[in-house]
């Protein structure tokens, strides 16, 4: 058994103000977001393209199945990789992860047929997959508790930067009268891959998370990694805040738990968190997807909008989502979480309801939808991100990558659920009838809404507080353990 060690780090890095070094570490790990939001929003535009017996041929179920591959890559991938980065470290793992999906990604823009195609979506969504554990994991670790609300956030948010990159792209590629057909969706697919390569090699100068290597019983390792973050926000030109004393931890090194034990922590421990967390995945999960992924049909059956011009109402809709994360953020470190949690929920929920009432009324039109819409998830958007930064921060050091995906598949594996739902209620209708789409809408409504009264009862009091103080690692609780049997 390894002895007790006594540790500043997590206090070295708290105390430390924001610095260049803080806005390189959000850049080269938030990427994973874009990346997504651009993936999705390609795949999407390409599917119709996909068709055409000019390129691959292919169906439209076959079309729609290639996007489910990819999901279930990102939820094999989180699951798979998030374990992994608990047990050897953020590092190894964030290039890991990015390298997969930019090999996988560069090698399914020149698939020659739907089985090389959905081999290689299934990586790529697996890359992803294991972006997400290991890099929200890794910037709770390094940024100063006080930005981390305001800093999750915006990394999730950023998605829809992804979603916009993506939506814009294929005005050019898409053209063809700009490229021939079966050249401007295979360079969409290798947008991301050049890039993802940009930032994998920025990547590769960061520092393990010193938090990670103290509870690997790798001290010494973790001293060198905390001065390392503290040369680079001195070499900024910033003061350093001294230390305070009585922030010290003792830590006798857990290493990685068992799965035994952390059901035991997630199930038994935490239930409360859990039923939080799972709570606010879900519900986000399923509202995103349900929208999202029916955008473009409910514009197209109900208001005559054709695919084509679709897109600019698409970019008006990523702008709200991007835009709520960023202005809203901030108060989830200053009013704090439970009230920031509950409110984005609670009142996303209502909006969606009222709108969804004007739509069955008949009293929209394209654009107005688009501005409600827009409206609705620039909260919406601030309420889904706090779900990763809730999961993330809420359980102990030595889960945290797998806690994180284990959550964001159970939302995953819910929310693909939407689309399909509400697909249906759409319909093949000659005479579209709003009503049943409505109703659609009040179950998404109401989910929001418990979620957000859900988090007014079970949200933790987080802002500005350490990692640590949140949820005591499983190398603090040995260390007590050990003092106690001792004593």
């Amino acid at each position: 058994m390894s002895d007790v060690v006594r540790t500043l780090v997590p206090a070295r890095l708290d105390r430390l103000p924001w610095s260049r070094f803080h806005t390189r570490l959000v850049v080269a790990l938030g990427v994973a977001w874009v990346l997504d939001g651009m993936e999705i929003t390609i795949a999407s535009a390409i599917g119709s393209v996909l068709q055409d017996k000019h390129t691959l041929g292919l169906s439209a179920v076959q079309v729609g199945f290639t996007a489910t591959v990819y999901l279930i890559g990102q939820v094999a991938g989180a699951l798979v990789f998030g374990r992994l980065s608990d047990r050897f470290g953020r590092r190894k793992l964030f290039i890991l992860t990015l390298a997969l999906y930019l090999a996988a990604n560069g090698i399914t823009a020149f698939s020659p047929n739907l089985a090389f195609l959905l081999v290689f979506r299934f990586f790529a969504g697996a890359g992803i997959g294991g972006e997400y554990a290991a890099i929200h994991s890794a910037i709770d670790e390094l940024i100063p508790s006080r930005y981390r609300g305001r800093v999750d956030l915006a990394v999730s948010g950023t998605y829809w930067l992804g979603a916009i990159i993506g939506t814009a792209s294929t005005y050019i590629l898409l053209n063809p009268d700009l490229l021939p057909l079966n050249l401007g969706w295979r360079l969409g697919l290798l947008i991301g891959p050049v890039l993802g390569a940009a930032i994998w090699v920025l990547r590769r100068h960061l520092p393990e998370s010193p938090r990670w290597l103290l509870m690997h019983g790798r001290h010494e390792e973790a001293e060198q990694a905390a001065e390392s973050v503290e040369k680079a926000v001195a070499a900024g030109g910033h003061r350093l805040p001294p230390v305070d004393e009585s922030k010290a931890l003792e830590l006798r090194p857990h290493g990685s738990p068992s799965y035994r034990e952390i059901m035991r922590v997630v199930l038994r421990e935490y239930p409360s968190r859990t039923f939080l967390g799972v709570t606010m995945m879900v519900s986000q999960s399923f509202l995103y997807n349900a929208i999202f992924f029916t955008y473009v049909l409910v514009l197209n059956t109900f208001y005559g909008v054709s695919p084509n011009d679709a897109s600019k109402y698409l970019l008006v809709f990523a702008v709200g989502n991007l835009a709520g994360p960023f202005i809203l953020g901030p108060l989830f470190d200053t009013v704090g979480r439970r009230p920031m949690i509950s409110s984005t929920y609670v009142v996303s929920g209502v909006l969606l309801a009222i709108t969804g009432w004007l739509f069955k009324q008949g009293a929209l039109t394209a654009t107005t939808q688009t501005i409600l819409w827009s409206v609705i998830f620039f909260v919406a958007s601030a309420a889904a991100s706090s779900g990763y930064l809730t999961v993330s921060e809420l359980f102990p050091l030595e889960i945290r990558a797998l806690a994180i995906a284990l959550f964001f598949s159970v939302a995953q594996g819910f929310g693909a659920l939407g689309p399909t739902v509400f697909g249906a209620l759409i319909g093949d209708q000659a005479h579209p009838d709003p009503t049943r789409l409505f109703y659609g809408y009040l179950f998404a409504s109401a989910l929001m809404i418990g979620a957000g009264l859900v988090a007014w009862f079970f949200a933790v009091k987080a802002e500005r507080r350490s990692l640590e103080d949140l949820a005591p690692s499983l190398s603090m609780r040995d260390a007590r353990t050990s003092a106690a049997a001792a004593g």
